[in-house]
């Protein structure tokens, strides 16, 4: 179960319903009713066209906090940490022993029992997150078989693809010879399996393929479908990023990158973006996916628009394989570049989901790039969604993209947990420790990865 989190103080705010001094942090960032954002004289042409213009009608998740979107967002505005030991395996032997776990996970109703037992957690997720993005835009297997299959794709990406389906064939093949391995070893392995599964399962028969871009791939992937919806190739596409690394080779891996806190005796603790106390991330997993589709055919099929994509960027700081750019370069020219994509000014945005892991160098790198684009931070927030569920590598961004869309839609922004001690380079509102009621007028939503590979991408409120 995921626990409650608290920090050194506890914070107490009437944002948050309770009753008592707000502390510290909290006091630093005043909560306070956006004031109207000024636009440039002449701001970016956004997209008018309804055929180009792209609208979110459908979202699915799987996570630590359970697979309803709802769910998801009520426990991050609590701002309860999903970080917990691991159980999963034999962990005790490992220099770090939590992660962002998922418990209790089902997919009764959505995959048959057989498969279900020979699937890699990777596929699960993707499979159940899928099946109900496409149920939460009434894309139901009845409604699908009125519509041109032909022209809705699936593009679900994966940094890691099936790890325990890999690791379980190697072992086999050291331990009891090639004969041994399982027939599913490399369909079950290889990254693009989930978009072919959910495609197989629903009938589509659109664009179809993965990327796999480390920690950015989901960005990369939404950025990708909605060029497809734009050219013309489809009408749908179903959209996102899934990963299922906690495992010995995946949370082995990582230590051996020395990429990951070791707070073992405080878990919930561990994941602090821009604290001064942070030593590195929490691995996390899951799967994020939206329905993202053209306003024309939206429209035409009476679809429940929940927010608008705006446009992205992807980029590379051709620097290191893991440290990012300290001057943020490739960070601030992705944020430029998906701005101009998006049509929107600098001052438009209000609002930034951060890729905030939780590592020394990588925070202040992507504040610093920040900075640089948006000259005046007074009415920014930014928050970091990893602090509560830990880094879900491939399936970060998918997630993260649902945690921005329902900020646009409720008001609110979930917490920055543990927030006890920021950097004093961090001087724009991190949202610490209580949510808070912000009205978003465009939000972007960043993610990066192993590679240098830098994505960002840009939501709004539907406007007609």
């Amino acid at each position: 179960m995921a626990t409650t989190c608290y920090s050194a103080l506890i914070f107490k705010t009437k944002d948050s319903g309770n009753n008592g001094a707000s502390l510290l942090q909290y006091n630093r960032f005043r909560a306070s009713k956006s004031r109207p954002i000024k636009a440039m004289a002449a701001p970016p042409r956004r997209e008018t066209d309804p055929k180009k213009r792209i609208v979110i009608t459908g979202m699915g998740v799987v996570s630590v906090f359970g697979n309803d979107v709802n769910t998801f967002y009520e426990k991050l505005l609590e701002g309860q940490s999903g970080i917990t030991p691991i159980d999963k395996f034999d962990a005790s032997t490992f220099t770090v022993r939590f992660a962002g776990q998922i418990r209790n996970f089902s997919s009764v109703g959505y995959i048959d029992g057989k498969t279900d037992r020979r699937l890699d957690d990777c596929w699960r997720y993707c499979l159940v997150a899928g099946r109900k993005a496409l149920h939460d835009a009434n894309l139901g297997h009845q409604i699908l078989q009125t519509i041109d299959r032909t022209r809705i794709g699936v593009l679900v990406g994966s940094g890691m693809g099936g790890l325990t389906t890999f690791s379980n064939g190697v072992e086999a093949l050291i331990q009891k010879g090639f004969k041994k391995i399982t027939p599913f070893f490399i369909p079950y392995s290889i990254t693009n399996m989930g978009s072919a599964l959910l495609a197989i399962d629903a009938g589509l028969m659109g664009p179809n393929y993965s990327i796999s871009t480390a920690c950015a791939t989901a960005n990369y992937c939404f950025y990708a479908a909605a060029n497809h919806i734009r050219r013309g190739e489809a009408d749908i596409m179903v959209v996102g990023g899934t990963e299922a690394a906690v495992n010995p080779t995946g949370v082995g891996g990582f230590i051996a990158c020395r990429a990951l806190s070791q707070r073992n005796d405080e878990p919930h603790k561990a994941s602090r973006p821009w604290d001064k106390d942070r030593d590195g991330f929490v691995i996390g997993e899951g799967a994020g996916v939206l329905i993202m589709e053209s306003l024309d055919h939206a429209a035409k099929r009476g679809a429940n628009i929940i927010a608008e994509y705006l446009g992205g960027a992807i980029t590379c700081d051709a620097h290191h394989m893991t440290d990012p750019r300290k001057d943020g370069l490739g960070i601030s020219s992705c944020i430029t570049k998906c701005l101009e994509h998006a049509g929107v000014s600098p001052e438009e945005v209000n609002y930034v989901n951060c890729h905030a892991t939780s590592t020394l160098a990588g925070d202040l790198a992507e504040v610093i790039a920040i900075k640089k684009i948006f000259k005046d931070t007074s009415e920014m927030k930014m928050n970091g969604t990893k602090s509560m569920i830990g880094h879900g590598l491939g399936a970060a961004g998918g997630l993260e993209a649902i945690a921005c869309i329902k900020a646009i839609t409720t008001g609110w922004l979930h917490p920055t947990i543990n927030q006890d001690n920021l950097e004093p380079e961090v001087d724009i509102d991190t949202v610490p420790n209580v949510k808070k009621q912000h009205e978003v007028n465009v939000a972007i939503s960043n993610s990066f990865g192993f590679g240098g590979h830098n994505s960002v991408v840009a939501f709004a409120p539907f406007k007609p």
